[in-house]
């Protein structure tokens, strides 16, 4: 099954560039268990676009959606057997300790059920 780990960091939080080594670590234990499929750190907030459409109009606007106190710094997407695999994963993400890691199962779709309603 997979996972998307959410990470989330407070808003007035500066890159720590004595963390990085310990991310690759973190990066390199989820790839050698055979778990990682994907995952990238994002931009800083100030680099965010958001898009809404509102009665046929678009509207476009420099940030993100919501003023937060918590900013999506990134993501990894996992694949475990299962919900304690990937809450295991999470509670060892390096930044946990100063925001949060939202734990989200990934939808799946029977192929044929799509391209018959395509």
């Amino acid at each position: 099954m997979q996972y998307l780990l959410l990470i989330y960091m407070p808003t007035d939080a500066e890159p720590d560039p004595a963390m990085h080594p310990v991310w690759m670590e973190y990066t390199r234990q989820l790839q050698e268990s055979g778990a990682m499929v994907a995952g990238d750190a994002l931009q800083g907030l100030e680099t965010a676009t958001t898009v809404r459409v509102r009665d046929g109009e678009t509207l476009v606007t420099d940030g993100p959606f919501a003023e937060t106190k918590e900013m999506l710094g990134g993501y990894y997407l996992i694949d475990v057997p299962d919900l304690d695999a990937a809450l295991g994963w999470a509670a060892r993400i390096p930044s946990v300790g100063a925001g949060s890691v939202e734990v989200r199962p990934v939808m799946t779709f029977d192929r044929e059920t799509v391209e018959s309603t395509s």
